[in-house]
């Protein structure tokens, strides 16, 4: 691991890093920031998971958590998006809703995005192994949010793995890829034509399929420009009220897709996050 930059702040350090991965094959770059602490001590880590087109630096400028992690003992960890670098291919049409800055949290099965294209295994396992091992991290008190695409990986990580993570939530996720365009785009691309081979990439279809996680915090502008097309929070609450998944979905009223709606209730999701990785 290689340090990019330090900045205090807040009574604690910001710090960008860069890794070479396995799981992708490529240099990594992440930004994690750590109150202070005493020494030794172990402190819970929140992971955050940008959106499309993003890379970590979006929620390090913008996303206003730094007062609240130093308040509340958080160390808060947001990778990039997806793999980049020579060699990393992206959609032919230079889209912006798949390939580089549009991992989507799966581990690619078709070529040619397969050799790099493994985010899954990228948050699940290795990232959190560094962290674990470079930080004063306390791993067994972890948890995981995010935002639009991000919200998407947090959600399906967390159900996929409901005893590694104390708590999820996201800012305006896409709640089922298997019915809105992105996300038919992105999971055909990335994983072929069988639609059954995405049910793991779909919080609605893992709820559905029996995956539970002790609860869910969701907030949802109102004015958001992709709320009815693409993100569809109605999928999530008929889904969790038929299967009994505890959901408290928020509508933010005149709030859109913007780092000034997810900075305005950023504190309201930390401080939701510490409170169930308290034990």
């Amino acid at each position: 691991m290689q340090v990019k930059s330090t900045n205090r702040s807040h009574g604690g350090t910001q710090g960008v890093y860069t890794h070479a991965s396995t799981s992708t094959g490529t240099e990594m770059e992440f930004s994690a920031f750590v109150p202070d602490h005493a020494e030794g001590e172990k402190l819970p880590v929140v992971f955050y998971l940008s959106g499309l087109t993003c890379t970590q630096a979006n929620v390090t400028e913008k996303g206003e958590f730094r007062a609240a992690c130093a308040e509340l003992g958080l160390i808060f960890v947001a990778p990039d998006t997806s793999p980049r670098g020579e060699g990393v291919p992206d959609d032919p049409d230079r889209a912006y809703d798949f390939g580089l800055g549009a991992g989507f949290y799966v581990n690619a099965t078709e070529a040619p995005f397969a050799q790099h294209y493994r985010m899954r295994d990228y948050i699940e396992q290795e990232l959190p192994a560094l962290i674990g091992a470079q930080f004063p991290a306390d791993m067994e008190r972890i948890s995981i949010m995010g935002h639009s695409m991000g919200g998407h990986g947090a959600l399906t990580i967390a159900l996929r793995n409901p005893d590694r993570y104390k708590a999820v939530s996201a800012f305006a996720p896409i709640v089922s890829p298997l019915n809105c365009p992105w996300g038919e785009k992105a999971l055909t691309g990335y994983i072929g034509a069988d639609r059954a081979a995405w049910r793991q990439y779909d919080a609605c279809a893992l709820i559905e399929d029996g995956a539970r996680v002790p609860d869910i915090l969701v907030d949802q502008g109102s004015a958001d420009n992709f709320l009815e097309g693409q993100l569809k929070p109605e999928f999530l609450t008929q889904v969790c009220e038929k299967s009994g998944q505890p959901l408290t979905l928020r509508m933010q009223e005149g709030y859109d897709h913007s780092y000034y709606f997810i900075s305005t209730f950023m504190r309201d999701h930390l401080e939701w996050h510490a409170i169930r990785m308290k034990s």
